[in-house]
């Protein structure tokens, strides 16, 4: 299997779902703006999506692949199945009960996640509802993951990296058919969420029957493979819940700043997410069975070589990516969300959110690169001790900020966290020897900044000053757009080509 045609598969439909995510945003910005509906909204959807990260995504993926993989490696696809079965039906029972219990929490559960909503008439009551209409969610996209894990695990990156675009698909529909129709108009973008996760479990049912793996109902939490995953679970709990913990206080800080803090933040994000899902999500996404593969069967070489790939990749893709968001914050967030209800100063507002943003993207990319170089090898204690230590300063450094410049200090202090997460995680590898960095790091990273400089030069230049952004009409802003971010691409590949760099130098080769 080429790693590389692996990566640009998952990397590219990650795209498709990101630019149905930006359709959405945009949609959203024009129907709702930056005000008390849309601030609802997104605190409501924020613990779902905490929880999603939690369940789905963040521990279970970490905690269940490696396992997996080993199972499938070792074992043989009966025990696999068998394995999939257990898992799938105990992961069934604990969030059905999470669900219910969220539906009649959910007044207490806003003052958790905002109680500055309290000091606005209503605002309370409406995210109450929306929580109760979204939280089920959390069912649907952990059993998502799941059956995530078994593709992955039989390098079918394809789906999984596909049904993120049914979610955004779903509110799209809900937003433009359901929410003429009903009050409050909010609400179908909430129910547009609950579709959407129905519809992403339903997409994964095929993949998984064809290969054999469709899980059956087992419910015995005393298999020695199930009680595996839990007691990895546990750490990696701690680990992801770090990072939503954090997430958390930065939206009890955003609402105390007042309306819109929120909304700023989570468009800002969107695009931060952009290039973050694209190359980070993607780069771990297709790393993680492979050094699952090379752990065990203790091929260190390999391992290491996998490592260095990938940081490479993460460093040549993910700094002219951070370069673009600061350069062109402006002409970015008015092409897509400046029309409607969402005025100038919330383009200006936004602009400050991503600048802070664009500042740790290179970090919250390496961290999905070094973090599954521990969960490979079962190892979840060291990334779990490493994130609490970033979230410390994190949180330290938000309070800080915030009194400072506002908003945009929350966001800065998340980046600065991300990257001191990636200097530990990276620290720590070079001190067990788990990682050793190949030759030519130097000249690689010179020649890197070298086309940066002329990639920044081109953006700079054919971007041209704000005020067109700002007053110009929807085509001609993308149009400019288009024409900016080629000359940006041009610039930078031409650079790297005339330095040496050769596309052929990044294939690598995985056995099945």
């Amino acid at each position: 299997m080429n790693l590389l045609k692996a990566l640009s598969t998952v990397s590219a439909l990650t795209l498709l779902s990101r630019i149905t995510g930006l359709a959405r945003e945009s949609l959203k910005a024009v129907a709702f703006g930056a005000g008390l509906q849309m601030d609802a909204f997104e605190a409501a959807f924020r613990l779902p999506n905490i929880l999603r990260r939690l369940f789905a995504e963040g521990a279970f993926s970490q905690a269940f692949v490696p396992i997996l993989a080993e199972y499938q490696r070792g074992r043989g696809d009966d025990a696999t199945r068998e394995l999939v079965g257990r898992v799938a039906t105990l992961l069934t029972v604990v969030l059905i009960g999470i669900s219910l219990l969220g539906i009649l929490a959910a007044p207490w559960l806003v003052y958790a996640l905002a109680s500055g909503f309290a000091r606005t008439p209503g605002k309370v009551e409406l995210t109450t509802e929306l929580i109760r209409i979204m939280f089920p969610y959390i069912l649907f996209v952990s059993l998502v993951a799941l059956s995530g894990g078994v593709l992955n695990v039989h390098r079918r990156f394809g789906i999984p990296a596909f049904t993120p675009v049914l979610l955004n698909l779903s509110i799209i529909g809900a937003a433009i058919f359901v929410a003429p129709h009903i009050n409050p108009p909010i609400a179908a973008l909430a129910w547009g969420v609950a579709i959407g996760g129905v519809a992403q479990l339903a997409l994964q049912i095929w993949p998984l029957a064809r290969l054999h793996m469709l899980p059956s109902l087992r419910f015995d939490w005393r298999d020695k493979g199930v009680r595996r995953v839990l007691r990895s679970m546990g750490p990696a709990i701690l680990g992801v819940s770090a990072a939503q913990i954090s997430a958390l206080i930065n939206t009890q800080l955003a609402a105390y700043l007042g309306d819109g803090r929120i909304s700023w933040i989570s468009y800002a994000d969107r695009l931060m997410e952009f290039p973050s899902a694209l190359l980070g999500v993607a780069l771990g996404t297709v790393l993680l069975p492979s050094l699952s593969k090379h752990h065990h069967d203790a091929n260190h070489a390999q391992y290491r070589a996998l490592m260095d790939w990938g940081l490479r990749l993460a460093f040549l893709l993910a700094l002219p990516a951070a370069l673009a968001l600061a350069l062109l914050a402006v002409p970015l967030i008015a092409t897509l969300y400046q029309y409607g209800r969402f005025t100038i100063n919330d383009v200006w507002q936004t602009r400050s959110a991503l600048l802070g943003y664009s500042v740790g993207l290179l970090g919250l990319i390496a961290v999905k690169i070094l973090a599954p170089g521990f969960y490979a090898r079962q190892n979840m204690k060291t990334p779990v001790r490493i994130a609490f230590v970033a979230v410390l300063f994190t949180q330290t450094l938000a309070v800080i900020l915030m009194f400072q410049i506002g908003h945009a200090g929350l966001t800065l202090s998340t980046s600065l966290g991300a990257c001191l997460n990636a200097a530990l995680l990276y620290a720590m590898m070079r001190r067990a020897g788990v990682y050793l960095p190949l030759p030519g790091w130097g000249w690689f990273l010179l020649r890197v900044l070298i086309a940066l400089c002329a990639f920044g030069t081109a953006l700079w230049f054919a971007a041209g000053a704000d005020d067109f952004w700002l007053s110009a009409g929807l085509w001609a802003k993308i149009r400019r757009l288009t024409l900016v971010m080629g000359a940006g691409a041009l610039a930078y590949f031409a650079a790297l080509w005339l330095l040496g760099f050769r596309l052929a130098d990044f294939n690598r080769r995985e056995p099945l």
